[in-house]
């Protein structure tokens, strides 16, 4: 073999070798490629799960959170509630308070003022038909009727007794009469006249009771 053909073979076989390194480099090269694809998907996919998970895990957190706020709201909102309501029972047991406290002033005062109703009434009743008529005899009748109105606008009127039958609730019987026309337990008579303050009765009326 001469020279020059060896030349050429060993050209040919640099040529060949270089080629088998290329493709191998290049084979390298794709399966780096492939593999380094292969890693960004997994790492896309692990990052794409560990998203999906951590909404959960954020709502759940802040569902804790929400829920344990809601717990407080309703603990105060009950709170706020019962305060409420013991105000208004307050309030309501303030109010009827003041209200027995002034039908007991009131009844007091209505009290002190029926003797004098009573003084009125016997004195005029003795006054005589002849002087009836006076001036002082009328001013005292207008008086008395004026008293009389005052009080029933403030809630103070008689008790019925004559004519109606006995009630101890609202009559108190000093004497015993034999009345053959009236019926039994029956008020004959009215010694003194009974007043009632709203329902209340401030005075009994003092009667006779006909058997």
């Amino acid at each position: 073999m001469s020279e020059m053909d060896e030349k050429v073979l060993d050209e040919a076989m640099e040529s060949s070798t270089e080629e088998n390194a290329s493709e191998t480099k290049e084979d390298e090269n794709v399966t780096s490629t492939e593999e380094t694809a292969e890693t960004a998907e997994n790492a896309d996919a692990e990052a794409s799960e560990a998203d999906s998970e951590d909404p959960d895990k954020k709502k759940s957190f802040f569902k804790k959170k929400k829920d344990k706020k809601d717990e407080q709201i309703e603990e105060l909102t009950d709170k706020v509630k019962r305060q409420m309501a013991e105000f208004d029972n307050f309030r309501k047991r303030t109010e009827k308070e003041k209200s027995q406290m002034y039908d007991m002033g009131a009844k007091t005062i209505v009290e002190k003022i029926l003797p004098v109703i009573d003084n009125f009434e016997r004195g005029l009743a003795a006054v005589p038909e002849d002087n009836k008529e006076d001036a002082f005899v009328v001013g005292m009748d207008k008086i008395y009727r004026q008293m009389l109105t005052v009080l029933e606008e403030a809630g103070v009127k008689p008790i019925e007794a004559v004519g109606a039958e006995f009630d101890p609730n609202f009559h108190n019987a000093v004497m015993h009469v034999e009345d053959e026309t009236l019926g039994e337990n029956v008020v004959a008579e009215e010694l003194q006249k009974g007043y009632m303050y709203r329902d209340t009765v401030v005075r009994h009326s003092m009667v006779k009771v006909a058997n």
